[in-house]
């Protein structure tokens, strides 16, 4: 199984999109500083705001470029908000 995730920085005020099989372990190498050229690496406070279970890497990488593509804060908050555009989303991607 794979996930895409969405990660939340208050410190930035910002938001990180992801994919991974562990969406836990992912988000301690967020924190730790493991990816050290990688945005993420300038704070340590990243909670997971969302993650979207997908049926394969496939599907993960496809849901993740479109969400990255919309450029949107407002739209990364709707889809944690109305929970029926993921399932679009996700069908799009099947």
């Amino acid at each position: 199984m794979h996930y895409v995730y969405i990660l939340r920085s208050d410190l930035l005020n910002r938001y990180y999109i992801g994919e991974s099989e562990n969406v836990v372990k992912r988000l301690k190498e967020h924190n730790d500083g493991y990816f050290k050229s990688s945005y993420t690496s300038t704070v340590n406070d990243w909670i997971v705001y969302l993650s979207i279970e997908c049926s394969d890497r496939i599907q993960a990488r496809k849901v993740e470029k479109y969400i990255k593509s919309m450029k949107s804060r407002k739209y990364i908050q709707n889809l944690k908000e109305y929970p029926e555009l993921i399932s679009k989303l996700k069908n799009k991607y099947k």
